[in-house]
């Protein structure tokens, strides 16, 4: 049973109630985006041709972070700038994205927020096991999610760090994905490096941009430490087995300021409008290539 025409306008009748007792409305969200775009709203096809424009080709293989809200208003949302990232890539391009999940949590190290000590050993004995399938990404944004439960994506298996991708390229680099160094060599990032692929940033800037991570495996640095193992449980077939991650100390602090160095001193990276927010389209060969000794010149001891 399906919703009827009544359903929506008591949906709109509680927010306007919400809105007049001074409460959020649930629709608030979109609200602000429609009053911040400035223009038409974007569509399937004029999102294909922003990314076009910015220089994305047809059958690539690109590695997206993004963020819906910082596109402006999208005719379809999420869901339609999948399918216009497909459209500019083709049957013979393959489109890849994060797909983090929090399945070995440590709650002793929680800050944003922390709990309290006494649930700690709860939250490790209950927390569900890593399922592909099933684990939410964390915190990627609504166009990751919504890729990730298409039909045809997969996922690689990692309870952490793991990635989507969709195309003819999909399986090789989302197979094997070691449960140590889950973002370097023998990771989806490492493979798409391999592969001699692309990192394209919609609305976010290099904070997002987990390429540099891989940097981070390559330089030597001397804060660089190694972290302590940590115990998590996934789906393995019919199964529910335990295993050990160990894994880089990674920080991203200073990323925002290594891509801005990046870009002003190779030139390489080609930037535009998509939508209303700033697209960034770059070679991950050259980004990593420049990362690995921006990281191991600027990160010193205090």
């Amino acid at each position: 049973m399906g919703f009827e025409l009544s359903h929506f306008a008591d949906i709109a009748k509680m927010s306007r109630a919400a809105w007049q007792r001074g409460m959020e409305s649930p629709f608030q969200g979109e609200a602000d985006v429609v009053a911040k775009t400035r223009g038409p709203p974007s569509t399937r096809a004029s999102l294909r041709r922003d990314l076009l424009g910015l220089g994305l080709a047809e059958g690539s293989t690109v590695l997206v972070h993004s963020s819906l809200s910082a596109l402006g208003y999208v005719v379809g949302g999420a869901e339609t700038v999948v399918l216009a990232l497909e459209d500019a890539l083709g049957e013979s391009g393959t489109l890849m994205m994060p797909a983090y999940s929090l399945s070995a949590p440590d709650p002793e190290n929680w800050r944003h927020p922390p709990v309290p000590e006494s649930w700690w050993e709860t939250i490790r004995g209950e927390w569900p096991p890593f399922d592909r399938y099933l684990s939410p990404a964390l915190r990627l944004g609504a166009i990751a999610e919504t890729f990730r439960h298409q039909r045809g994506t997969g996922r690689s298996e990692n309870p952490s760090n793991s990635f989507c991708a969709r195309g003819p390229d999909a399986r090789t680099i989302l197979d094997n994905h070691a449960l140590d160094d889950s973002l370097g060599e023998s990771s989806p990032l490492g493979k798409l490096y391999a592969h001699g692929g692309s990192v394209l940033l919609l609305g976010v800037d290099h904070s997002s941009n987990s390429s540099l991570h891989l940097a981070e495996y390559r330089a030597q640095w001397p804060g660089k430490r190694w972290g302590r193992p940590l115990k998590a449980r996934m789906v393995r077939g019919e199964s529910v087995v335990e295993v050990l991650l160990r894994d880089l100390e990674l920080n991203s602090d200073d990323f925002s300021r290594l891509g801005e160095d990046f870009e002003k001193e190779t030139g390489s990276v080609r930037t535009g409008l998509v939508g209303t927010g700033v697209g960034r389209l770059m070679d991950q060969h050259a980004l990593v290539d420049f990362a690995v000794p921006w990281i191991e010149k600027h990160r010193i001891p205090a």
